[in-house]
């Protein structure tokens, strides 16, 4: 074990994945790192050290130090682990892939969504900050079997406009993609836009995520941690997989509207190939 090991899986701000960084960087020296030697390693503030010791489950640095020390004693004589810290985050993202797909096992809750998506005309999609590229991912894919896709990426005044705009036109549903640090406007716009009427349909990290309360089918996919920022593949994976179910729900109108995209593509010579 080593301090990869004791961060992964543990929900970590930026700065406190700089710290992990910086202390996997140094390997078995780490153990013997002040925790004001650790602050100017990672350019953060000494308390930054002490509250990512904490977050972790110890009553400070110096407790994390001895765990680190024994573990150095431990794997004196030891063959060094083959994966180093960027394979085991991948590898941590290959383990939310097969969490997902378990989970997939029943697809009746992507079904549900599926079917209430397919039906809102138009149908918006919201994200907002680290879930904005998602939300754009999933909506320029929808838009070519839905007549009405209306990706809501931006906040501010403008955004409960949007949903309003979105309600009077006829829609019926929302889908939001909202991934930590949760944005404290995607929850606002989700129980706005709950007030208007719409079903919401939320992909979040888990069943606790906080959206969880505003949200009326919640779709979870874990966020990798392991790095100093998020890795979202899980959650990406998910809303193609919900825009898959979309296709089943209504195939005729999945099959008359990409048959006409590729003419029109074909026609303006949009792809090389």
């Amino acid at each position: 074990m080593n301090v990869a090991d004791l961060v992964h899986g543990v929900r970590l701000t930026p700065t406190q994945r700089r710290i992990a960084r910086s202390l996997v960087d140094q390997g078995a020296h780490a153990a013997h790192l002040t925790a004001s030697e650790v602050a100017e390693l990672a350019q953060v503030s000494q308390p930054s050290v002490t509250r990512f010791a904490m977050a972790l489950g110890y009553d400070g640095y110096p407790a994390l130090r001895r765990r680190l020390r024994e573990l150095t004693a431990d794997s004196a004589d030891a063959v060094e682990p083959a994966a180093n810290d960027l394979q085991l985050a991948v590898r941590g993202e290959i383990a939310n892939l097969t969490r997902l797909a378990d989970q997939l096992l029943d697809p009746s809750p992507i079904t549900q969504a599926a079917q209430v998506l397919t039906g809102s005309r138009p149908l918006p999609v919201l994200g907002l900050r680290a879930a904005a590229p998602i939300a754009s991912y999933f909506g320029y894919f929808a838009a070519k079997i839905h007549p009405d896709v209306r990706a809501l990426t931006e906040g501010g005044s403008l955004l409960a406009d949007r949903l309003e705009q979105a309600k009077e036109a006829g829609a019926t549903a929302l889908l939001a993609v909202v991934l930590p640090r949760y944005p404290r406007e995607s929850v606002e716009a989700l129980r706005f836009a709950r007030d208007l009427g719409l079903t919401t349909v939320v992909i979040t990290d888990s069943k606790l995520s906080p959206v969880g309360e505003v949200a009326d089918l919640t779709l979870p996919a874990a966020v990798g941690s392991d790095l100093v920022f998020d890795l979202h593949t899980a959650p990406m994976v998910l809303t193609m997989v919900v825009l898959q179910a979309m296709t089943d729900a209504d195939p005729a109108q999945t099959q008359r509207r990409l048959e006409e995209f590729e003419t029109t593509a074909a026609r303006r010579g949009v792809f090389v190939d």
